[in-house]
């Protein structure tokens, strides 16, 4: 299996990196305690990336494969870093129909990424999601927490701009 590098450079710090050790330290002998690692990890780098799986695995003796099989699976990890400004389109069924697929489509041009990518400035991220509960509105997307309805292709680049 490789494991590929790509996206945002990693740019983690020492204090990191001894904050993880020490979590670490408290839980691997712990029975079930790489997902409470792999939060914790996550909690202090907001995502991770193979450096930190790596880290995770050189200090549990967990062979990698395993850890980034585990961080794959479950949903409520990233490998990718978020962004300054968190993009979220609904495709959910109401918003797919009147257009999201295609605003969706629009922003991956716009910002050159893909599906749960983050912009190598670090900016922007973007994510699909099932639904913001605001179907009335629909086609929606969420920046951060602001919301935005009834869009269409013409306004992504007004909306993107108030960000940059």
């Amino acid at each position: 299996m490789a494991l590929v590098k790509e996206g945002v450079p990693f740019r983690g710090t020492k204090e990191q990196e001894l904050a993880l050790k020490k979590v670490i330290s408290e839980l691997k002998d712990t029975k079930g305690a790489m997902m409470p690692i792999l939060q914790q990890a996550q909690d202090i780098y907001g995502y991770l990336p193979i450096e930190v799986q790596t880290m995770i695995s050189d200090e549990t003796g967990v062979p990698l494969e395993k850890i980034y099989g585990i961080a794959t699976f479950y949903s409520q990890f990233a490998l990718q870093p978020k962004g300054e400004n968190r993009i979220s389109v609904c495709l959910g069924t109401a918003c797919y129909v009147k257009g999201a697929g295609e605003i969706f489509n629009k922003l991956q041009d716009m910002l050159g990424i893909q599906n749960g990518q983050c912009t190598p400035d670090g900016k922007f991220s973007l994510d699909s999601c099932r639904c913001v509960g605001a179907c009335g509105l629909a086609p929606v997307m969420m920046i951060n927490e602001e919301v935005y309805g009834r869009l269409t292709t013409d306004q992504l680049p007004g909306i993107l701009a108030k960000y940059k």
